[in-house]
């Protein structure tokens, strides 16, 4: 498991850290012992990056039933969003 202070600060910072992680095991010029540690450092950062990917759908799912459950707060904007939403249901 990560420690608090090898957590990276966003998505975006964890994904380019894996791109690099990737690049340089890519290379084949690492000893075993850091193409290990880089391993287990990009399992930690999928993690991550799944973990966060995962919330963010979650609120676009909550956001979007907010939207179509609720048309009255939103007037004709998401009367017309459900309307195509529906349309393209068919």
């Amino acid at each position: 498991m990560a420690k608090p202070a090898d957590a990276p600060r966003n998505f975006e910072t964890a994904l380019a850290e894996l791109e690099s992680i990737v690049a340089s095991m890519e290379g084949g010029q690492l000893p075993l012992q850091a193409s290990l540690a880089a391993y287990k450092r990009g399992a930690e950062l999928v993690a991550f990056c799944q973990t966060a990917l995962k919330d963010a759908q979650q609120e676009i799912e909550i956001l979007e039933k907010g939207v179509l459950i609720s048309p009255s707060k939103c007037g004709r904007a998401s009367g017309s969003a459900a309307s195509r939403t529906s349309s393209t249901a068919r």
